[in-house]
């Protein structure tokens, strides 16, 4: 699975302006359900119980909240990038602005794990991470998180 397949330009947040983990979770709820007609409380919910569970702040201001929807068609990705670092409580204490919410629909565990260990190898990969912090575009930032795994590889 490519990033490419559950990552529209519609999805991408550049310089998103959030003060709080709430407000964060909050705004790729409400994009996320212009993206697939599912009621952006619901999707709110979801990502809310998840980080009761833990949080999906994986350190080096990366985050990657998720869940699972009833009703939702396939795996969709929104990415964001905050024009300010917050408080994510991630594992490594350190403030989060480069995050990937994935949504998966109930029931697709293979999916759903494809798409979060995809999204954790690549912004593991050499200089993923520092491309997507140095550019405000959208279209740049969307074109950095489709590169196809081989070519990240390659490099």
């Amino acid at each position: 699975m490519e990033l490419a397949d559950i990552l529209s330009q519609d999805s991408i947040i550049a310089c998103a302006k959030v003060a709080s983990k709430r407000q964060l979770l909050q705004l790729l709820a409400d994009r996320a359900s212009e993206l697939v007609g599912i009621d952006s409380q619901v999707i709110f919910e979801t990502l809310q119980n998840r980080e009761q569970l833990g949080s999906t702040g994986l350190g080096n201001g990366i985050a990657i909240p998720h869940g699972k929807i009833k009703g939702l068609p396939s795996v969709t990705a929104v990415f964001a990038r905050l024009a300010q670092p917050i408080d994510f409580d991630a594992v490594d204490d350190q403030p989060v602005d480069l995050v990937v919410m994935l949504l998966a629909p109930e029931g697709s565990g293979a999916d759903h794990l494809k798409a979060l260990s995809r999204v954790a190898r690549l912004l593991r990969a050499d200089g993923v991470v520092d491309r997507l912090r140095a550019t405000k575009d959208g279209t740049k930032l969307r074109d950095i998180l489709t590169t196809p795994a081989e070519a990240i590889n390659a490099a």
